[in-house]
């Protein structure tokens, strides 16, 4: 990856990762202090790579309802204690009729609370919404970035973001494409064509996998991939299936999975 001229975003992954050179990484940190822009890039980016290892699922609480009955059950034990000055036995209608105004009352404030809670958790979803799709273009900045790393867990972190999407960016597809095409680890291979079969109505992802069929050795990857192209019935990738069953090099366990999966999409 190059230094670009105003911006070194794309080396942000390789700086927390350390796999700079002391060079690049100089000129990185001199372009930081005087870039707000990239500071920030770079904090939201070491915060993105966090929530992947600390991602917590927040539990809603009870203890609104719990503190409501504990009130309403102190209120009543305050009531029994009670003894009206002007008779010797309590009024069981007048204690009542406190005990439900005060019931009432803690009701009311009860409510309005919830009212108030409500009203504020609508507020904090449209700021998240409005947040979520100004942070789409960070989002794919920061994953595309990710595959760009030269660590490997880094990568494989960068295609597993692909969950984040809902429809698949060109760019987003060439970058997997190309990992699974072109990585040099299997892993990132591996986790690439596993991300890849969620998208297989793209007439690019079928493409890149037929490719696939022709240029990858490992025949666990060469078996997913032969597994996804034969689920979506994908013909044009009959004759690849028939060329890969005939090399020598082709593991027999790999043309076994060929020969039992080739009749059913022929």
């Amino acid at each position: 990856m190059t230094m670009d001229k105003k911006h070194v975003i794309d080396l942000l992954p390789d700086y927390l990762d350390q796999v700079l050179d002391t060079v690049q990484k100089q000129k990185v940190e001199a372009h930081l202090k005087q870039c707000p822009t990239c500071a920030a890039e770079l904090e939201q980016l070491r915060t993105l790579l966090d929530a992947f290892a600390n991602e917590e699922t927040a539990i809603p609480s009870n203890r609104v309802e719990a503190n409501f009955l504990e009130l309403l059950e102190q209120e009543k034990r305050e009531l029994a204690k009670v003894v009206p000055l002007n008779s010797k036995q309590p009024s069981i209608k007048s204690g009542w009729g406190n005990f439900l105004k005060i019931a009432a009352s803690i009701a009311m404030l009860v409510g309005s609370f919830l009212l108030g809670q409500y009203q504020q958790e609508r507020e904090s979803h449209v700021e998240i919404a409005a947040l979520q799709n100004e942070g789409l273009e960070l989002r794919q900045t920061a994953m595309l970035s990710l595959m760009e790393s030269k660590s490997a867990s880094r990568r494989i972190q960068g295609v597993n973001y692909i969950d984040e999407f809902g429809d698949l960016d060109e760019s987003i597809v060439k970058a997997l494409t190309d990992r699974m095409l072109h990585d040099e680890n299997t892993n990132v291979r591996m986790a690439s064509a596993e991300a890849l079969e969620k998208f297989t109505a793209s007439e690019i992802v079928k493409n890149a996998f037929i490719k696939a069929l022709k240029v990858e050795k490992d025949p666990g990857i060469q078996i997913t991939i032969i597994q996804t192209l034969v689920r979506i019935q994908e013909k044009k990738a009959v004759m690849p299936l028939k060329e890969l069953m005939q090399q020598d090099e082709t593991q027999p366990f790999v043309k076994e999975q060929i020969e039992s999966l080739l009749p059913s999409i022929i």
